[in-house]
């Protein structure tokens, strides 16, 4: 079981930052959360997530355009910003990463079948996206998750060829506590779950 210690950099003190320190992330480092985060499970090891991290000047510049006026600044100013996208044709990839069912493939290809598959890329490429989070934590860094930005311009700017769409973005680097809000409440157990 884990300490306190590693439950509160993980979850219960971690924020969501608006505001980053001057200090890089290492592409060593994201190499490192990803060989974390890909061990999340995911359903019949579809793996969808793809993962764009968007460090330089001219990535970002690319990404700007898609930004809400409230999401510029603090995207701009991050290290890292994370794309989580999914692959929309995932399952060409189940002959290998599902190989005890060389059928598998055919639970998403083919006519009949678009529903299926794009309800599960969507929902375990968000799993992969909470991993990704989970790992950058685990290993130090702080993340800020963002749903505000025009998805068609993310993918025309970096998926032109349409096979992958972005879910979320997640600035990630080592957050300025300062420019955080008060920390704002959640639902109790009573609130939010039912035993049946």
């Amino acid at each position: 079981m884990l300490d306190d210690k590693a439950l509160d950099k993980i979850l219960r003190n971690a924020r969501t930052h608006n505001g980053w320190r001057p200090r890089p992330v290492t592409d060593d480092q994201l190499r490192a959360i990803h060989d974390l985060m890909k061990w999340g499970p995911t359903s019949a090891n579809t793996q969808p997530a793809r993962f764009v991290f968007v460090r330089t000047k001219e990535g970002k510049e690319k990404l700007r355009p898609a930004l809400s006026a409230g999401n510029t600044e603090k995207t701009m100013s991050a290290p890292v910003t994370a794309i989580v996208a999914y692959d929309t044709q995932f399952y060409e990839h189940l002959p290998k990463h599902f190989p005890h069912d060389q059928t598998a493939i055919h639970w998403f290809k083919g006519p009949g079948k678009e529903e299926v598959a794009t309800t599960t890329a969507f929902r375990n490429g968000t799993l992969q996206g909470a991993y990704l989070m989970i790992a950058a934590r685990a290993l130090g860094l702080d993340c800020g998750a963002m749903s505000g930005f025009n998805n068609a311009v993310v993918d025309q700017n970096f998926f032109p060829d349409g096979r992958f769409k972005t879910n979320f973005l997640c600035n990630i680097g080592y957050g300025d506590e300062s420019k955080i809000f008060a920390r704002s409440p959640r639902f109790s157990f009573e609130d939010a779950c039912t035993l049946a």
